[in-house]
């Protein structure tokens, strides 16, 4: 399986190389830094792969996309530019047997969103299962780790004389038109995006990813909630798990590291606390886009996963 990787050289990017050179049954197509960006190059590597990456920022990801001529190659596009296109499959197969039918057979696949990982995969069911309607209105609570933001994030919390605001946690898309929106709320299928409050603190890798509900706002019960979770997320790479904190915590960083995501139901009968703890450069970012590479070639899904 020959696989070109284009936008190698950032984090999502450089994660899904070190992987995939340990395998087999991949052919990596490099290019040299001379010719890493030169259009002419790229695009002879596109078609020639069997599976395309792409780790670009959203314009040159869609450049990307008008370059591949090969009606087989694969492309899993790991920018927003394609999370809301209805040409594309969106990449996260456990929601529905419907989005791994599309993930199989997609020669066009778009990489979730860390923190619309999260989201989505504690809302998508409870919408689908009738347990809230679209008209819900809902607040989305979700603290990372800084490697989330890419290179430069990463060298300003590692710079030695870094600035002391990175010492405690920060909140950031304070105009509440962060880009993970609109996947957030056209993927679930609700009428108004959440109103959503991203984190990020001084630990390097690690998602947790809240959404509170109250019971009056449910069709149904917590036990109800509870169901729809354990029966959806049996694993291997997403499952439901009863009681998660430690000692009355829940730790952000407890899935650094990892490819899997744990979806787990919190708080009291009438005060509902849904909570999804994953890697965000995992099930977030690399780790997604690998799972779903595994099942468009028909190989087992959890292949060259640390689960």
């Amino acid at each position: 399986m020959k696989v070109f990787i284009d936008g190698r050289e950032g984090t999502t990017g450089l994660r899904i190389y070190d992987r995939l050179r340990q395998r087999g049954d991949v052919s990596l197509i490099v290019l040299p830094d001379s010719s890493r960006k030169d259009p002419s190059c790229r695009k002879d590597a596109i078609n020639e792969s069997d599976v395309t990456f792409l780790c670009l920022p959203d314009t040159a990801a869609m450049e990307a996309v008008a370059l591949c001529e090969n009606p087989n190659t694969v492309i899993l596009d790991a920018s927003t530019a394609h999370r809301t296109d209805p040409g594309w499959a969106y990449g996260f197969p456990e929601l529905s047997p419907s989005h791994f039918d599309a993930v199989q057979s997609g020669k066009r696949i778009a990489v979730p969103g860390c923190h619309a990982s999260g989201f989505i995969a504690l809302i998508y069911p409870l919408i689908a299962a009738g347990l809230l309607g679209p008209e819900a209105q809902l607040t989305c609570m979700s603290l990372t780790g800084y490697s989330g933001g890419g290179k430069k994030m990463i060298a300003q919390y590692e710079a030695e004389n870094r600035s002391p605001l990175l010492d405690a946690p920060r909140l950031y898309g304070l105009t509440q038109s962060h880009k993970h929106l609109k996947e957030m709320q056209r993927i679930p299928g609700l009428i108004t995006p959440p109103m959503f409050c991203p984190v990020v603190s001084d630990f390097y890798e690690g998602m947790l990813v809240t959404v509170p509900l109250f019971a009056a706002d449910l069709r149904g019960s917590a036990e109800d909630v509870k169901a729809v979770y354990q029966a959806l997320y049996a694993g291997p790479v997403t499952r439901y798990l009863e009681s998660p904190d430690e000692e009355g915590f829940l730790s952000a960083i407890a899935l650094a590291g990892t490819d899997r995501m744990e979806v787990s139901v919190l708080g009291s009968e009438d005060r509902i606390l849904v909570a999804a703890r994953f890697g965000n450069l995992g099930k977030g970012a690399s780790g997604a886009a690998i799972q779903c590479m595994n099942i468009a070639r028909e190989l087992d899904s959890t292949l060259g996963l640390d689960l």
